[in-house]
């Protein structure tokens, strides 16, 4: 056991398996959020989103002594694993919560703690926002307290695995307290462990996901393509990546969640003359939404639909068997949706629990006997299950994952 105390500030996708995982392994472990019903929640013994693993995990973290507060803990490590958003208008980083938790952290940390910030930041964040806040408050960075940037790197859906299997970068400007942090994440990481500087940790993170946004937007633009053409996307797609140096990714209804649709915004807010390539990447991307909405249309006139309450969206959050809807294409849906077009548009996803937006449907059943049209926005093995129940609509199938006769695409 690691003679160390970790405080992980954030209980949300990335902080509570992180906690989780440290505790899991015999790790001083204190999970502070802010969030009272959610701190609440955990106290109870209840996991407060669906993760597969992540109740096993949960249990055996309870076994070992892990603990949760509302208040910031007195620790030799903090781990920070809050929201940073994007301010849609200057496209550049907004690190309030970033710099609100280390207001918090500064008030009561002991002489020598070291910040880990785990949540995703633009390249140069720490070095214009983070380290002036501290040397503001009277603290001397490298002496009163260390900070260490070590990018989360998982993704919805298989969090557990990818926790104890990808590799990791740390990214600390003094290489004494880079090991002590790469020493702590070797307690359940398997994978490589990459020491580096902090400003290539911040930029290494937010181009991994700047990679993965461009070629989905490549992918986009040739279903636009082929869409306008008569060409089936797919099967161009399948050929070409026969070729041994081809990758295309799948094209879809939009790009959602908290990684690829926000962090390349980090990039082109802070180089806006320098990420052409990339702010056209986006604008495909955000526009994905838009094309699915001309096929709605398109469907409804060739079959004589008028009534857009006979439409219904399968699908809510932003990918496959999680229920993460952030930034989820279908929410973009229907925000681009004017008042007199989304009025009545039924919504359905089966691993939400809770009414989140109009005329959603907590039954499957009954959503169906309520549409003609049913859109597919994500690919959950629930839909793949009953596609049988679907013969008799008409379907927009944005995944293709239906090989139903007739069926609309992209």
């Amino acid at each position: 056991m690691l003679d160390v105390k970790v405080n992980v500030i954030g209980m949300g996708y990335i902080g509570l398996p992180t906690a989780l995982m440290f505790a899991a392994n015999s790790v001083e472990v204190i999970g502070t959020d802010y969030d009272e019903k959610l701190i609440d929640q955990l106290m109870l013994g209840k996991v407060t989103f669906e993760e597969e693993g992540l109740t096993e995990l949960f249990e055996k973290a309870i076994s070992q002594g892990i603990k949760f507060s509302t208040s910031y803990q007195p620790a030799d490590i903090y781990i920070v694993a809050v929201p940073t958003p994007y301010d849609k208008k200057s496209k550049k980083i907004d690190a309030s919560y970033v710099l609100s938790a280390l207001k918090s952290i500064m008030g009561i940390c002991p002489k020598g703690a070291t910040i880990v910030i785990e949540s995703t930041v633009s390249p140069g964040t720490i070095n214009k926002y983070v380290s002036p806040l501290i040397e503001k408050s009277g603290l001397t960075i490298g002496e009163d307290v260390h900070l260490v940037h070590a990018p989360e790197r998982i993704i919805p859906g298989n969090m557990i695995y990818e926790l104890k299997n990808n590799s990791r970068t740390i990214g600390a400007d003094n290489n004494e307290i880079g090991m002590i942090v790469k020493n702590l994440y070797q307690v359940f990481c398997k994978g490589e462990i990459v020491l580096t500087d902090i400003r290539t940790a911040e930029m290494t993170k937010v181009i991994e996901n700047t990679y993965r946004d461009i070629n989905i937007a490549f992918a986009n633009e040739l279903t636009k393509i082929c869409r306008s053409d008569d060409m089936d996307v797919y099967e161009i797609i399948r050929i070409a990546n026969m070729h041994p140096r081809v990758n295309i990714l799948h094209p879809g209804p939009g790009v959602g969640g908290h990684c690829i649709s926000v962090d390349p915004w980090f990039l082109v807010g802070d180089y806006p003359d320098l990420t052409n390539l990339i702010l056209a990447a986006r604008k495909i991307n955000d526009s994905m939404p838009q094309h699915v909405l001309k096929r709605i249309r398109d469907i409804m006139k060739k079959n004589n639909i008028r009534d857009i309450s006979r439409v219904g969206l399968y699908g809510l959050t932003y990918k496959e068997n999680v229920d993460d809807i952030r930034e989820s294409p279908t929410l973009q849906l229907l925000e681009k949706m004017d008042d007199h077009l989304a009025f009545g548009v039924k919504v359905f996803d089966p691993m939400v629990r809770e009414v989140l937006v109009e005329n959603q449907m907590m039954d499957f059943n009954d959503f169906l006997d309520e549409i003609d049209i049913i859109v597919i926005m994500v690919s959950h093995s629930h839909i793949k299950d009953n596609i049988e129940y679907l013969k008799d609509k008409l379907i927009l199938d944005t995944k293709n994952i239906c090989y139903i006769e007739g069926v609309y695409k992209l």
